[in-house]
């Protein structure tokens, strides 16, 4: 049965799970440099192999950033990413300060599982804008 953990993955297991879940991927330098400054983060593990991941990056008192929302595909679809989200509002709401601002980027239809966990969509009163390098 697999178990969750309030920890930050390794660099490799992070990279390999973004890549199987269908996320970009990501370097071996930006994975390293990034992991280490995760305000919280959320591993699943089955016997030791990270099947689900999750975390929060930002300054830790006015804005933070849900990131990384990942599952494996033999593991998806069962329930594994609200198990996730959960660990990760609980840690939001035990740490943040009342008057933090919460975002996430939501990618096709995961916004169904943000809106569970209080997320709406800003639009029209604001626009999601990113920039990749």
């Amino acid at each position: 049965m697999p178990v969750l953990t309030l920890e930050i993955p390794g660099s490799d297991e992070y990279r390999a799970l973004r890549v199987a879940a269908r996320l970009s991927a990501k370097s071996a330098e930006a994975a390293d440099a990034g992991l280490k400054n995760s305000w919280a983060s959320v591993c699943v593990r089955d016997n030791g192999e990270l099947i689900g991941m999750g975390r929060i990056v930002g300054d830790g008192g006015l804005f933070l950033l849900v990131v990384d929302i990942a599952v494996a595909p033999a593991w998806q679809r069962k329930g594994w990413g609200a198990k996730i989200m959960q660990a990760l509002m609980d840690e939001l709401h035990a740490r943040a300060p009342k008057s933090a601002h919460v975002a996430l980027i939501a990618d096709g239809t995961a916004s169904q599982l943000y809106q569970r966990f209080g997320f709406a969509m800003s639009a029209p009163g604001a626009h999601g804008m990113q920039m990749r390098l």
